[in-house]
């Protein structure tokens, strides 16, 4: 599942295409958008919200899409071909004089009025990526359940959004800490959504996304994906798990030298985490 950088970087690029000229093309290929025509109207803007991607369109329309794990945008010049996929995977065609974007695999697809944004993410916690980046509430929410693993409470939306399995596993190692360890508990709580933005910030420009200094491109990342290689900073083989409800598994990857620390969640927890 793409995160809040790549999402970040996405939005840029449809907005670049899209935004500032009228839809010569329109074709929204779910059945609850099928007799929906936006042709004529003019893309005001696409922005991020998390994990979230908003198309606001003239008239107080925005189309509302999340990539989950298999879904693409992909933009072509006008006689470029299309290589996103087969046609029976497009779910959505937006075309301008200049560019055209054609969504592929898309699992949300959705017409709502820009003014009831709210309705698809309101649910979100702070942006780390957004113009509203509120630390004092992302913390605030991070310990309203202070019992919670911590993989568990980053990977969270309703907390911070915009971290994926990616930058758990990345930010629990650099704060040294199990990502099975109660958040109540992490040292210095405050370290969690600063570190987050960081790193978000630092990637967000970035098409080979890093969290180490190391210009190798198999030295990028700490410990994610690299299960049974040595860690990079003491040498312990890279352990790996499954972590979260059966619905919602993910699997973490952390050093146990490097990040000693409870290996089970202590206590219910809420109930499971939205990823998206």
């Amino acid at each position: 599942m793409p995160e809040g950088d790549t999402i970040w970087r996405l939005a840029r690029r449809l907005h670049q295409a899209l935004a500032g000229s009228p839809l010569t093309r329109c074709d929204l290929r779910v059945p609850q958008l099928a007799t929906v025509d936006l042709t004529g109207r003019t893309v005001l803007e696409v922005v991020p919200r998390g994990k979230h991607l908003l198309t606001r369109i003239e008239g107080g329309l925005t189309l509302h899409s999340h990539l989950r794990m298999d879904g693409a945008w992909k933009i072509y010049a006008p006689a470029e071909r299309w290589r996103g996929g087969p046609a029976h995977q497009i779910r959505a065609i937006l075309g301008t004089a200049g560019h055209t974007a054609v969504g592929y695999r898309l699992p949300v697809l959705e017409l709502v009025r820009t003014a009831d944004e709210s309705r698809v993410v309101g649910h979100l916690g702070p942006d780390l990526l957004g113009p509203g980046w509120d630390p004092a509430e992302a913390l605030r929410r991070l310990l309203a359940d202070p019992g919670r693993p911590l993989g568990e409470a980053l990977l969270d939306q309703r907390n911070l959004a915009g971290i994926g399995n990616v930058y758990k596993c990345e930010l629990c190692f650099l704060l040294r800490a199990s990502p099975w360890l109660p958040v109540g508990a992490l040292p210095g709580p405050e370290r969690a959504p600063a570190l987050a933005r960081k790193l978000l910030e630092a990637n967000k420009h970035r098409p080979a996304r890093a969290t180490t200094a190391s210009a190798r491109p198999d030295r990028r990342l700490w410990v994610y994906g690299r299960a049974g290689r040595p860690c990079a900073r003491c040498g312990t083989p890279v352990r790996s798990a499954d972590q979260g409800t059966a619905a919602e598994e993910r699997v973490t990857y952390w050093c146990p030298v490097c990040q000693p620390a409870p290996e089970r969640p202590a206590g219910p927890g809420r109930p499971p985490a939205p990823t998206n």
